[in-house]
């Protein structure tokens, strides 16, 4: 019989490293091969075309930014754009490297070009597509990544994810702001570590430290539409993801091991009030701001929503 890669949790993929003696990425890839029957060559080809999609909508955006629908979305990849054009001026006036300020464009404008429907590649979902996206558009330049190293990272990533949707949830309308960024941003920061060498161990720390800090993020969009206050969050998932990966490389390790984390990401969730979790009946979302936004646009009528009971 073959040998399996199949990984329910934490625990388990880090067995099945130690097993095959594999980074994630490739006991990921190999999950996949087992599931699918596809080969090598195949996942990689479909990751790469993704990977494509992920890059082209930033670059969309940049190109021609436009405003979204609902005139909430659309200004902020210009401004920061137009800083790391004029980097030199800005240089010494920002704490965040260039490094960073591309994490958070490119997390920003994947945002903004689902908001205007573009074409955007959910990573875990639409909501929270925009981290991974900016973890490798901000890290790509300075880590030199090749093609093949950036669709590592894409299947590092999913492992964390098929980790949180088998113990948790990767749905806001279910577990809260929490289980979309959050999981994105665990996601990231360890993909962002094992590029640069972390071993799963180091990985799993990594991603731990970063959804830690997202735990009890409720999910409060105005209006209902996926644009505030979700895309600026993104941009702050994948800071999470570079601190998170910053931190374990250096050695500091998550007190509260990460399938823990994965389960109180699951009861904090469960916990959470519908009105917290997507129905945009909380929150932000019934802010003098949010409901006259709403209302203008005639996006959501609380009195007529059943979670409004």
């Amino acid at each position: 019989m073959a040998s399996s890669y199949v990984f329910r949790n934490g625990k388990e993929l880090l067995d099945r490293c130690k097993e095959h003696k594999m980074p994630i990425w490739e006991v990921v890839l190999n999950y996949e091969i087992q599931l699918s029957g596809k080969d090598k060559d195949y996942v990689f080809k479909m990751l790469g075309d993704r990977l494509t999609v992920m890059m082209e909508g930033i670059a969309a955006t940049l190109d021609k930014p436009e405003m979204s629908p609902s005139k909430m979305a659309g200004k902020s990849a210009p401004i920061i754009q137009k800083v790391l054009k004029d980097w030199k001026k800005w240089e010494n006036k920002l704490m965040m490297n260039e490094d960073a300020v591309k994490a958070m464009l490119g997390a920003i404008a994947t945002g903004e070009n689902n908001a205007r429907m573009g074409v955007i590649l959910a990573f875990p979902t639409a909501g929270a597509a925009g981290v991974l996206p900016g973890v490798i558009f901000g890290s790509r330049d300075k880590l030199k990544l090749t093609q093949d190293q950036m669709v590592k990272m894409m299947l590092t990533g999913a492992g964390i994810g098929i980790i949180v949707a088998n113990t948790a949830t990767l749905s806001g309308a279910a577990g809260g702001c929490q289980a979309e960024i959050g999981t994105a941003t665990a996601m990231g920061a360890a993909a962002l570590t094992e590029v640069r060498g972390g071993k799963p161990e180091t990985c799993l720390h990594a991603a731990s430290l970063s959804l830690k800090n997202m735990l009890g993020l409720v999910c409060d969009p105005i209006g209902g539409l996926v644009e505030v206050p979700c895309i600026k969050r993104n941009a702050f998932g994948a800071m999470y993801s570079f601190t998170g990966s910053d931190l374990a490389l250096m050695g500091i390790e998550s007190f509260v091991p990460f399938d823990e984390v994965v389960v109180a990401l699951r009861s904090i969730g469960d916990m959470m009030s519908p009105k917290l979790r997507e129905t945009a009946l909380g929150g932000l979302a019934v802010s003098p701001t949010g409901l006259k936004v709403a209302k203008k646009m005639g996006l959501i009528q609380i009195s007529t929503n059943p979670c409004s009971k």
